[in-house]
């Protein structure tokens, strides 16, 4: 019986799956910049490539925050992002929606290659 999955797929996978969900249940109760720690400690211990550990941590925190700012603005109207966006001369509130996913996903994204590179550094 033949897989599709190779070992370099389930990893990518699996560093993808680590860091939403401690992302996504940590954004309740910690501060925002937790994400950082754990997609540095995810790709520290799971991650094998640079590019890698970069896109998954990018991917898992845009994710999670674009569903995350979803929840909290949804059952208001979005009152407070269509304010944001006036404020900031934005066409509408999903601006403001995405550049917020874009900014957890540049730290998450970042976070998770310097862990990654910390690792490779302590191997040599």
């Amino acid at each position: 019986m033949t897989t599709f999955l190779t070992d370099q797929t389930k990893k990518i996978n699996m560093l993808f799956l680590v860091i939403i969900i401690l992302s996504f249940v940590s954004a309740y109760f910690l501060p925002w910049w937790v994400v950082a720690i754990v997609a540095f400690f995810a790709a520290f211990f799971i991650g094998k490539t640079s590019g890698q550990s970069f896109w998954s941590g990018f991917g898992a925190v845009f994710i999670v925050w674009t569903l995350l700012a979803l929840f909290k603005s949804i059952p208001n109207d979005n009152m407070l992002a269509k304010r944001v966006a006036q404020l900031f001369q934005l066409p509408n509130w999903i601006w403001i929606l995405l550049i917020t996913a874009l900014i957890g996903g540049l730290v998450s994204g970042m976070s998770a290659l310097s862990g990654v590179l910390v690792k490779k550094a302590f191997k040599n």
